[in-house]
């Protein structure tokens, strides 16, 4: 469970759900972090798809960061690690909602945790993503924001 989790938050333009700038968003937004001296012991990216042509990231601080966009998440969440390649994605988020409705959860919202960028997950061999089911009876604020 959270409550006030801190995140430093933007939006990535995506074609089809492949995003196109992930990476500039995370490093522009990195530069920030580490400048306010932010940065968790180990930090936390987190994306969620709005549409086939954005998606929200996330990345947890532990304070607030002067010249970025701030939000906080707030609930409860069910988790489970995948391993695979990026396009088992929509296999993932159908086996997550299977497990939820197996455990009589409904889904308010889901969050994407990646483990590595795709050019480590290839020289690693090995590619973990966490789906963070926010379960419904849970409040965001980042839905209010």
């Amino acid at each position: 469970m959270w409550h006030d989790k801190p995140f430093v938050t933007d939006n990535v333009h995506c074609l089809f759900h492949v995003p196109l700038d992930f990476g500039q968003r995370v490093t522009k937004n990195q530069r920030l972090i580490e400048a306010a001296g932010a940065s968790p012991e180990r930090p936390m990216i987190l994306s969620a798809d709005t549409s086939p042509w954005a998606s929200e990231l996330y990345m947890e601080v532990t304070r607030p960061v002067p010249g970025a966009r701030m939000t906080t998440l707030s609930g409860t969440f069910s988790t489970h690690v995948y391993e695979g390649p990026y396009r088992d994605v929509g296999a993932w988020i159908a086996d997550m909602r299977h497990r939820l409705d197996e455990q009589k959860q409904q889904l308010q919202k889901l969050y994407i945790g990646y483990t590595t960028c795709p050019r480590c997950a290839k020289a690693y061999g090995k590619n973990y993503v966490i789906l963070f089911a926010q379960v419904a009876g849970a409040r965001s604020t980042a839905d209010a924001a």
